[in-house]
């Protein structure tokens, strides 16, 4: 047994000096022990200050967490919410008016703390992402001096899409997009950290505009169909060319936002989109998120949270399809006339009801283009290449597509809520449902949407004069797809037949 008069026991009990090897060893140890202390506190503020993710706001009603819940488009599609909150306030002279993101048709609720279809989450920092609620809410005035009505589920016929992501990168390539700009605009109301400061203009505020140029120049698409104006999007152009790269082919494929409610009492066989080109609202529903920037990776965690069982655990787009599938739409708002509706809902029975009806004998079935003689390019946009690649994209996850196809023509959709869903046709082409009961020749050349107001002679919006000119956008029925001709049905009645029949479709 050793004692501690051997020597080499006796130089490490008194604390005896190293060797100069043994002292370059260590020194070389501790350097490395230093440099991963260093490197794993950057990685840990890397992390902390740019991708750990906070859960989503949660909220207690499904309506609610349509309107302003998150559908996964923050982390990949998000912009900074501090850049978000102020860039209106830099830039009022890229906006078509005053009031911020008003201007631009999204629409507010009272105490909310996002408007409606503008989610925040916070993953490093706070970020904001669109959500469904964004192109399917409307906004509604039973006269010009009235409060508008927000209904959810309702076709947002007042937003301009396509205008709030030319805004946000309009700005980006003006030379006022910079640090001290938006750091100084920030400051005159709200309080960041230091450290908040300095990642914001060293970081957050470059990268957000490289972000937001890049989806300029790599998002051509967008702007190849030509101006949506208020109430419409190119949700197929998002998923063939923005989301699957998928050529764009010959044609524009931007059509009327439709409305969400009593989705599950559809019949499936039909399809939904305007065109039907897939027949299963749970993939409906996730390509949607999809075109709206959510990653897959972020499905991949959605469509584990479908099985759960405790509400706070359950998948926000089961949330949403729950919501939608047995939403009801609104009654019409002002007084109609019982007796003329009446009338009106015999000659629904025999012009009408084969394909409008909820027991007809073509509800929510394609109709063929050639037969209802509409626009038909939003179909030449939607080629079988897309509809394979749709249904190869998710191979091997639980979120897996297959019902993708292609058809050749328009769903007879059910007419619930008809007063709020003009203008009419799948492209939008029609103001109102007294026009669509004129021949192609008779029906406005042009007009104005997006306006709030209600019509209540013609049923529609009201579109023309100065106030729909000053808040809408021009709709020139002559540019490619924007046709307004198709849909003779109910063209050759009696005027008094017509008035009778457009009593009734108020009250559906």
């Amino acid at each position: 047994m050793p004692t501690l008069h051997e020597p080499s026991l006796l130089r490490r009990a008194l604390g005896a000096r190293a060797t100069p090897a043994q002292q370059r060893r260590r020194l070389r140890v501790a350097a490395a022990a230093g440099a991963l202390v260093l490197a794993l506190g950057a990685a840990l503020f890397v992390y902390e200050q740019f991708y750990r993710q906070q859960p989503a706001p949660y909220f207690e009603s499904d309506e609610d967490h349509f309107l302003f819940g998150s559908i996964g488009t923050e982390a990949d599609a998000g912009v900074p919410y501090w850049i978000w909150l102020v860039l209106p306030r830099i830039f009022p002279d890229l906006l078509p008016g005053p009031g911020g993101y008003s201007a631009l048709g999204v629409v507010a609720r009272a105490g909310a703390d996002m408007p409606i279809g503008l989610s925040k989450v916070t993953i490093g920092y706070p970020r904001v992402g669109v959500n469904c609620a964004l192109c399917h809410t409307a906004s509604v005035r039973v006269a010009a001096d009235a409060l508008p009505t927000v209904v959810p589920g309702a076709p947002a016929h007042q937003l301009a899409a396509q205008r709030y992501l030319r805004f946000l990168t309009d700005a980006a390539a003006d030379p006022r997009f910079t640090a001290d700009s938006i750091l100084g605009e920030i400051a005159k109301n709200y309080r960041l950290s230091a450290t908040d400061r300095l990642l914001y203009r060293f970081v957050v505020i470059p990268s957000t505009r490289r972000a937001l140029l890049r989806l300029r120049d790599e998002g051509p698409w967008m702007e190849a169909g030509g101006d949506w104006g208020h109430g419409r999007v190119d949700l197929l152009g998002a998923i063939t060319h923005g989301r699957l790269e998928q050529p764009r082919g010959d044609a524009g494929a931007t059509a009327d936002m439709p409305p969400l409610w009593r989705l599950a009492s559809r019949p499936q066989d039909g399809g939904y989109f305007w065109t039907g080109v897939n027949t299963d609202l749970r993939e409906v529903v996730r390509t949607s998120a999809l075109a709206g920037g959510a990653s897959p990776s972020w499905l991949d965690r959605d469509a584990r949270g479908w099985t759960a069982t405790e509400p706070r655990e359950v998948a926000s787009l089961r949330r949403i399809l729950n919501y939608i599938a047995g939403g009801e739409p609104p009654r019409y708002p002002l007084p109609t006339d019982q007796a003329l509706a009446a009338t009106g809902a015999e000659v629904f029975r025999t012009a009408c009801a084969s394909c409008h009806a909820p027991d007809g004998a073509r509800a929510a079935q394609v109709v063929p283009a050639a037969e209802v003689g509409t626009d038909d390019r939003r179909l030449r946009a939607w080629p079988q290449a897309a509809a394979d690649a749709l249904n190869t994209f998710g191979d091997g996850r639980d979120w897996a597509f297959s019902r993708f196809r292609t058809t050749d023509g328009y769903v007879a959709v059910p007419l619930d809520g008809l007063w709020l869903r003009a203008p009419y046709l799948h492209n939008g082409s029609v103001p109102s449902l007294a026009d669509l009961l004129e021949p192609a020749e008779r029906r406005p050349r042009g007009f104005w949407r997006g306006y709030d107001v209600i019509d209540p002679v013609k049923v529609g919006f009201i579109s023309e004069g100065a106030a729909a000119e000053r808040e809408g956008s021009w709709y020139d029925t002559t540019q490619p797809g924007n046709g307004n001709a198709g849909h003779d049905y109910g063209t050759a009645l009696a005027p008094e037949l017509k008035r009778a029949l457009l009593e009734y479709l108020k009250t559906l």
